[in-house]
């Protein structure tokens, strides 16, 4: 088997460890470029939101490099992402290529986990998968730690391009680290790395909530790097969703699985669920208000049922809190200079209103 998936941010660094440590030929769809969108637009349903087409896009090339088999999230409720998968499965088909796809999605029993566990187990003893496990979630937290480390230390760094390099080649050894201890070893040694490149005396920076769709957090061709042009404008930012939360959050099938808060945090605005992270964004748009962060940013793909839901109550959410929001719906159609241009006034909004503040 030659396994592929398709990128959503990092992933393809945890995911490829796992598939090596399970003995198969990984085959990662190259870097999502203008050649993977028209690809993927060119083959997907008009309508369809922006991850299903840069998916189908990354699964071409793959294909094309030699890929036998898919490996594909899936997912519940009223979010079209369940559909993904088949969708995507017949349209290639038709194509011609010739391929198995395995389905991965939030298991509903202890044994159904097992189940799909079997069909990519490859012969290896139980003890091999769960250190394979144990090596893949070692490197998804690892990556968290990093990116949300890069993202405190960017606003205080005058250099940004040098903070850059050294978060690619952070990820570059945590790509190539092939145990627990060399993991911790590089995420230590990974911060120190970080830190030497704060040279800014900053005081009370604008802090920035991004939250959303999970895909158009993670992944940064998607959102044009949003998260990093922010904190080069001089914001703190942070995400509701890293990969590491909702690895456990939807992919864990103990029942005793903890409690996301953002469920509770919407309950006055939303009650229950409607697919995706609808409900997640406006509860965590709660929490971070709580938080006193200045501002809030909220992605979605252009057509997101969930989110068009949670876009509906944020102004809501706004008002109560006395915090800005604003909401940026993205496909391929976006364009990167109306996008900073928006940003840049989002973010002068709050340092106004961060200087107004103060000044009281």
């Amino acid at each position: 088997m030659k396994i592929t998936f398709p990128h959503m941010g990092t992933i393809s660094i945890p995911v490829k460890a796992l598939f090596n440590e399970l003995g198969f030929e990984v085959i990662v769809p190259p870097p999502i470029t203008n050649k993977t969108i028209e690809l993927g637009v060119k083959h997907s349903p008009e309508f369809a939101c922006f991850p299903l087409k840069l998916n189908m896009g990354n699964f071409i090339e793959a294909l094309e490099d030699g890929a036998d088999t898919i490996v594909m999230g899936g997912g519940v409720g009223p979010c079209r992402f369940g559909y993904y998968s088949q969708v995507q499965k017949r349209i290639l088909t038709d194509l011609g290529y010739n391929f198995e796809m395995i389905v991965l999605e939030p298991p509903h029993s202890y044994n159904e986990f097992l189940d799909k566990l079997k069909k990519l187990k490859n012969k290896n003893s139980w003890n091999t998968i769960y250190k394979a496990l144990r090596i893949t979630i070692a490197k998804i937290d690892a990556i968290d730690k990093i990116d949300i480390h890069t993202a405190e230390v960017r606003p205080y760094c005058q250099n940004k391009s040098d903070l850059d390099n050294t978060y690619e080649k952070i990820l570059d050894r945590l790509d190539k680290a092939s145990g627990i201890k060399d993991i911790e070893r590089v995420t230590r040694e990974g911060f120190d790395e970080l830190n030497e490149n704060k040279n800014l005396e900053l005081e009370n920076p604008v802090k920035i909530a991004l939250l959303g769709e999970i895909y158009m957090l993670l992944e940064k061709r998607a959102n044009m790097g949003i998260e990093k042009y922010l904190g080069n404008l001089g914001a703190v930012v942070k995400r509701n969703v890293y990969l590491g939360n909702w690895v456990r959050e939807h992919l864990n099938p103990l029942p005793f699985r903890k409690k996301n808060p953002a469920v509770h945090a919407a309950k006055p605005y939303l009650d229950h669920f409607v697919g995706g992270h609808g409900r997640e964004s406006v509860g965590d748009a709660v929490i971070k208000a709580k938080e006193n962060y200045d501002g809030i940013v909220h992605i979605l793909p252009f057509t997101c049922a969930p989110e068009i839901i949670a876009q509906s109550l944020l102004p809501k959410v706004s008002k109560d809190y006395n915090i800005p929001i604003l909401t940026l719906s993205l496909d391929e159609h976006t364009g990167r200079l109306g996008l900073h241009t928006r940003l840049e006034a989002f973010y002068d909004l709050l340092s106004r209103r961060e200087r107004a503040t103060l000044e009281v």
